[in-house]
């Protein structure tokens, strides 16, 4: 799965998929976080981690400019 895509060449349904994909690859990133706040490996981790956050908002923005309701 490509996970980063232009959400502003996307209509709604599109981003609405994206977002769930985007919500899923958090989610299976935070079952893996990894114990050691000090190591190069949760550095790594938590700046994928804030990419897909960032992600998300920009999402979420373009479906509010396209007038869509969000649940």
């Amino acid at each position: 799965m490509d996970l980063y895509r232009d959400p502003d060449t996307m209509d709604p349904e599109e981003l609405r998929a994206y977002l769930s994909d985007i919500r899923q690859e958090l989610e299976a990133m935070d079952e893996d976080e990894p114990e050691d706040e000090t190591s190069e490996e949760f550095v790594d981790w938590a700046e994928e981690h804030e990419v897909l956050e960032d992600l998300v908002d920009e999402i979420i923005d373009r479906l509010e400019a396209l007038g869509e309701a969000l649940e």
